[in-house]
């Protein structure tokens, strides 16, 4: 058996130029924003959207492929038609709120199969690439309510936290072949995305008032979130840094609030995270 190829060809900003980047999810917020910034860094920029035929404003340098992450095949038929990737970065997917009782198993199912299933499915794809090449950096997009959940997001906090996992366990196997696997989870970003969240809440609900409760404190914080573009800047240092870390966060005043996460009992961040959606 080969040796591992650790550090033959490290993915740092010299040699950016000849370096293939797949970003998903990228016709809008977060995903538009790192296409954009690796584009001006050099690198070959391919999106993904569903339909890219549709995009009104395609990016200047980024060249469109189409993705369904509920189509296995399709998955299938993006990575082979993006060829060899060296940068992937994981960032379409769907946002759900509602109460967890009331969340239909085939809504459920459908969040994992978008937030998770795709992006798992996807990664194994280009990894062995990656891995003979002896480079390669893969980057979840996941959120910072994997470590500060709140109530009424249960499927969709659930579902970022399992895609964290993944790429937590797996960092080490793949570390050895210069592959490195990041989360990077953002906080409260402005990108319009509550326009677009899926809710589940039973007509009567005994739920209703809480959960408008906090839905409302949750668009206010995202409004008030910081730009996507920051968020891209993150993505690019895990991309470029010789020894990317396992987790990024930024926005919501993130190096504060997890400083607070491992000093404070699990209680009283529950607490903390529920006051600040106006829940008791």
């Amino acid at each position: 058996m080969s040796a591992p190829a650790t550090g033959r060809h490290p993915a740092g900003a010299g040699d950016r130029g000849g370096r293939t980047a797949l970003v998903t999810g990228a016709s809008s917020g977060i995903g538009a924003a790192v296409a954009a910034a690796l584009v001006a860094r050099g690198y070959r920029v391919l999106g993904t959207s569903r339909d890219p035929s549709t995009l009104a404003a395609p990016l200047p340098g980024v060249r469109y492929l189409p993705l369904d992450l509920a189509d296995e095949a399709g998955i299938e038929a993006c990575a082979a038609a993006a060829g060899p990737v060296d940068v992937l970065v994981n960032n379409a997917g769907e946002s759900q709120n509602g109460p967890f009782e009331e969340l239909p198993m085939a809504a459920v199912r459908r969040l994992f199969q978008l937030n998770v299933f795709g992006a798992v499915r996807l990664t194994q794809l280009v990894l062995p690439g990656m891995r003979e090449r002896g480079h390669g950096r893969v980057v979840m997009i996941g959120s910072m309510l994997a470590s500060f959940p709140l109530a009424y997001r249960s499927s969709y906090v659930a579902s970022k936290a399992a895609l964290k996992g993944f790429a937590d366990a797996a960092r080490r196997e793949v570390a050895p072949y210069g592959v490195a696997l990041t989360t990077v989870e953002p906080g409260s970003i402005a990108t319009g995305i509550s326009a677009r969240r899926t809710h589940y809440v039973a007509d009567g609900s005994p739920f209703a008032d809480a959960y408008r409760t906090m839905l409302t404190a949750l668009d206010a914080n995202e409004a008030r979130g910081i730009p996507p573009e920051k968020v891209a800047a993150t993505v690019l240092k895990a991309v470029e840094a010789a020894r990317p870390r396992p987790h990024y966060a930024v926005g919501s005043n993130a190096p504060a609030v997890f400083l607070l996460r491992r000093l404070l009992p699990d209680a009283a961040v529950e607490r903390m995270v529920a006051r600040r959606h106006g829940l008791r």
